[in-house]
């Protein structure tokens, strides 16, 4: 074999080592991923970030609310000064 063609067969063997080695991690993080869907913690954690989730999603529509009802009153209260 010449240079060229040793080179082509690192190649080969490179590309196909890091796809066995990318397989092998893809399905470590899955059965990782699995686990963790049994874990009773995991799940109050999930469940508590989503409750907070919820909670933020209140208190940001109640800022803006209040937002809009004070630049209304002071509208309002501009209106009423003419």
């Amino acid at each position: 074999m010449n240079g060229g063609q040793v080179m082509v067969v690192m190649i080969v063997l490179i590309v196909m080592i890091a796809g066995i080695v990318k397989s092998r991690h893809k399905s470590a993080r899955h059965a990782e991923g699995a686990s963790l869907m049994n874990d009773p913690e995991a799940a109050r954690l999930r469940d508590e970030v989503q409750q907070m989730k919820e909670r933020i999603q209140v208190l940001e529509r109640v800022i803006t609310d209040n937002h809009k009802s004070v630049d209304l009153d002071r509208e309002i209260e501009r209106l009423r000064d003419r």
